[in-house]
């Protein structure tokens, strides 16, 4: 049953652990804490739009080309090399936040006999094994972790006994969930879960799945349908239990790691804080991977290189390198001050602000291209959705980039 499972699916797996990390779990949160059940529609709008864009970036490499590809064969090998670098950055950023947000989980588990520290080293080394491993062994893994984190906040947010009526009211954005400052949290939960290396790691995947013509269009979009349900549900408890429990015990905010975790042992006993923590580094660890994919495949992609669908030897040395440089965490945090929570805000944020408008709009540019696409090309519906997305991606580079470069000269000065 398994097997046939995974010969079907499972490619969605690898993108929602992709972009549910650490930095969603806190977002969701801090969600929660500060509005109780008025962003409830917000997640939903997260997975329809997350579940839109995946769709356009399978149906890319299904009928046409991956998206690098597409960019490559419009713009020359030179500026596509120059674009893939410079996307590389923010995958680095995000490696370099989510191996301190593992070491700092399992550091807390552990009662602080180990420091963070080391445990984020020995987390990028982990990664650069599991990654390197066979895809159809790494989706498995992947897809178990995403299947104990939703029993796990499942757990979590039935205890929680949280409201069901004022979820349901939360499904319809409120006057207080229109409020500028609720928009701009609503626009995080958003920005995590409509993930540009989603948009290339998809259009090249597919070819792993066999889905090269119309008729895998369908089995597709179910892989999305469980998959996305899946994370849906797992932010949707977080914020349940944020709200549920955080906001009536009088916090009205999160400034630590453990903040979360410490609220929930006052309220619901030691157990919850040891399930929320487990909960995070299984998140964190899980996004790294599918995150650092996307950096050879961007790379190799770029100047027409076969990357032997990830199996090359050039392949794995440009991963390993990546992730290296990602468990440099403890020095940046020593270097610049940021503290683990700054990170794992921080990167994710510099990501929505300068990934997000660039990789959603060639997205649009490649769906649309009659060229590649032919009679498969987006649709009048369709191209209404993907200019929401655009739209939404410009939003939030100017609604947050000033703030987000402010942050970063401020402690690099």
């Amino acid at each position: 049953m398994l097997k046939e499972f995974f010969k079907n699916y499972g490619l969605s797996f690898v993108m929602v652990a992709s972009y549910f990390g650490s930095g969603s779990i806190f977002i969701a949160s801090l969600a929660g804490v500060e509005y109780g059940y008025a962003l409830v529609w917000a997640v939903v709008g997260a997975v329809l739009l997350g579940f839109m864009a995946q769709d356009m970036s399978a149906r890319l490499g299904i009928f046409g080309d991956t998206l690098m590809g597409f960019i490559r064969k419009r713009i020359g090998k030179g500026p596509a090399l120059a674009l893939a670098l410079f996307l590389s950055i923010g995958c680095i950023a995000w490696a370099l936040a989510l191996t301190a947000a593992v070491g700092k989980s399992i550091e807390i588990l552990s009662g602080e006999l180990i420091p963070w520290q080391p445990l984020a080293v020995a987390t990028g080394l982990l990664a650069i094994i599991v990654g390197v491993l066979k895809y159809s062994a790494v989706e498995k893994v992947i897809t178990a972790m995403m299947f104990l984190l939703l029993f796990l906040y499942v757990w979590v947010a039935v205890a929680a006994q949280p409201d069901v009526g004022a979820t349901v009211r939360g499904l319809v954005p409120s006057a207080e969930a229109l409020d500028l400052n609720a928009l701009a949290v609503g626009a995080a939960i958003l920005g995590t879960t409509a993930l540009w290396p989603n948009f290339f790691l998809e259009s090249i995947l597919v070819r792993r799945k066999g889905w090269n013509s119309k008729k895998h269009v369908r089995p597709m979009r179910i892989d999305l349908t469980i998959g996305y349900a899946v994370g849906g549900i797992i932010t949707l408890c977080i914020i349940l239990v944020a709200a549920a429990v955080l906001r009536p015990a009088g916090y009205t905010e999160l400034t630590s790691f453990l903040a979360p975790g410490e609220a929930l042992a006052e309220v619901l006993g030691q157990w919850a804080m040891i399930v929320f923590l487990i909960g995070v580094a299984c998140a964190a660890f899980n996004s790294i991977i599918p995150i650092m994919w996307t950096v050879p495949y961007m790379i190799l992609e770029a100047v027409d290189h076969d990357h032997r669908d990830g199996t090359g030897r050039l392949f794995r040395v440009i991963f390993a390198a990546s992730i290296g440089i990602g468990m440099f965490s403890p020095l940046v945090a020593e270097v610049t001050g940021l503290s683990v929570v700054q990170m794992v805000t921080l990167f994710p944020a510099f990501n929505g602000v300068f990934g997000l408008p660039i990789t959603a709009a060639l997205l649009f540019w490649a769906v649309n291209d009659k060229r590649i696409m032919g009679e498969n090309r987006n649709t009048l519906g369709l191209n209404l959705l993907n200019i929401l997305l655009v739209i939404f991606a410009i939003y939030i580079a100017i609604r947050g980039g000033r703030g987000v470069l402010s942050q970063i000269f401020a402690f690099m000065n």
